[in-house]
């Protein structure tokens, strides 16, 4: 007989546990199906529940994250890392001292020039702090004594698919757990009615339409409660929220009730978490049939807003009006809040695709940084703000007067950090003069989600999870360390 078929074999430890002295989970189950309570109330599944029982192990700098994810691999040369020297070197051919002998894919590999391009656009000394940031992000330079700009992050991916996994699960191989889906099992949510993991995606008006996939919020090992919920612009901002035609509110309630019935009974015989898992699911769905339209409702907000974050936010889809929700989403205790911004991948043509680039996420991401601020919610709130890696000194095909495109570039690239405990007015890390090695301070990719644990009061070689044999981790099992040097 197979020992799958067998039920008693695929009980768990949690599942034995959760059903000791009559069961935790039956209980917590039961107030599904309290007569006095319009809406069935719900606890977090046991698995978070141990979580959170030891969760935080020190004292938290946040409560939640704001990840405003440039993906495509925005160029630092020309937004973050400043390089005066590039300007002598421009067109010069990028020495073999420099490169190393250092891969590169293969869109340049057979190149027979690798011509260093300087970038078109001029650094400004901003704030009291004198950070230099790029006069493509004005609005940005204008906020610099409230970040700190960490340009020393390397990766080892190369290509856009295993760097994008590497810096959102901490490894390049698939089907690991995100990085919001750790926070959401171990911290759990302060709100019931909305995810603890919310993701909105913006196309960039550069016109690149690179797709990014959903197994990048995606749960992997971890029970799927956890996963993220994509929010969409439009009539239906959750797929499958609303009521059907004829199907009343009432009705809903009568039939989730029925459901979760009988989905315990399931769990009782097989002791699937995952069964749990789905009561818990149909239980947010019906909560967010009211929570998600308030959220989503700008009417409340007034001219002011709109002016701080341009008028591209009155547009339901754009960076900047995800930008409005995710600090609407941070005032209702959402614990992580991804927004996904596309289109920075210039191979060609950079000069012009980078500044449209820039022009959606500018205003907006300083913005939200003000707005923060004034609500006395960005000492709580971290904010992150980069791409899966840089772009290539030298530039991609042939290098002109007023144009030129950069290739991949993992060894090294820029982010910004703000709120959360996270310095102000501060630079870590250096790259050559080329900006294509580090030569201070190196930040690799599980130091970055270290850095974020840390600041969420998480020690990420306690934070594990057991899965076939072995205690995984966001971080891996490298070695790795947060950078308190950020912290304040």
């Amino acid at each position: 007989m197979n020992a799958n078929d067998n039920p008693a074999t695929l009980l768990t430890r949690r599942h034995l546990l959760g059903n000791v002295a009559g069961g935790l989970g039956a209980a917590a189950f039961s107030t599904l199906l309290r007569p006095d309570v319009g809406a069935a109330e719900t606890t977090a599944s046991s698995t978070v529940s141990v979580r959170e029982s030891v969760l935080p192990h020190f004292a938290p700098r946040a409560k939640r994250v704001i990840y405003l994810f440039q993906s495509g691999g925005p160029s630092h040369i020309e937004l973050l890392d400043y390089k005066p020297r590039l300007r002598e070197l421009h067109g010069t051919e990028l020495p073999d001292s420099v490169r190393q002998g250092q891969r590169v894919t293969l869109m340049t590999a057979n190149q027979k020039s690798f011509a260093c391009a300087a970038s078109k656009f001029d650094f400004r000394r901003c704030g009291q702090s004198g950070l230099r940031v790029s006069e493509l992000l004005p609005h940005i330079g204008e906020i610099a004594d409230e970040i700190s700009i960490v340009n020393s992050v390397h990766t080892e991916a190369i290509n856009h698919d295993p760097a994008l996994t590497y810096i959102n699960t901490g490894t390049q191989q698939l089907g690991k757990p995100s990085m919001g889906a750790w926070l959401s099992y171990g911290l759990g949510t302060e709100n019931q009615d909305l995810p603890a993991y919310v993701v909105l995606i913006s196309k960039g008006s550069s016109g690149i339409t690179q797709p990014v996939f959903s197994r990048l919020w995606g749960s992997g090992f971890l029970p799927s409660e956890h996963q993220g919920v994509r929010f969409r612009s439009g009539k239906d901002p959750v797929l499958y929220l609303s009521n059907p035609p004829g199907i009343s509110g009432a009705t809903r309630r009568r039939l989730l009730n029925g459901q979760a019935a009988l989905n315990r009974i399931r769990a009782q015989t097989f002791g699937d978490p995952e069964i749990q898992t789905r009561i818990a699911q149909y239980e947010m769905a019906y909560r967010m049939q009211t929570s998600v339209p308030e959220l989503l409702d700008f009417s409340t907000e007034d001219d002011r807003t709109f002016r701080l974050y341009g008028e591209s936010a009155r547009q339901p889809g754009t960076f900047a009006a995800n930008c409005l929700i995710a600090r609407r989403m941070a005032e209702r205790g959402v614990r992580f809040i991804q927004l996904f911004h596309r289109g920075w991948d210039q191979h060609g043509g950079l000069p012009r695709g980078i500044r449209s680039q820039c022009r959606d996420v500018d205003q907006p991401s300083a913005a939200l940084i003000r707005d923060l601020k004034q609500r006395g919610l960005l000492d709580e709130t971290l904010v992150i703000w980069g791409g899966e890696f840089g772009r290539t000194v030298y530039s991609q095909g042939k290098l002109s007067k007023d144009s030129y495109g950069r290739d991949h570039h993992g060894r090294c690239f820029s982010i910004w950090m703000a709120g959360g405990g996270v310095k102000g007015g501060f630079r870590y890390g250096a790259t050559d003069d080329y900006s294509y090695n580090v030569v201070e301070n190196p930040v690799g990719i599980n130091d970055l989600n270290a850095t974020v644990l840390f600041c969420l009061g998480i020690d990420h070689e306690r934070f594990t999870y057991p899965f076939q044999g072995l205690d995984e981790r966001l971080t891996g099992v490298e070695e790795s360390r947060p950078i308190l040097e950020l912290l304040a």
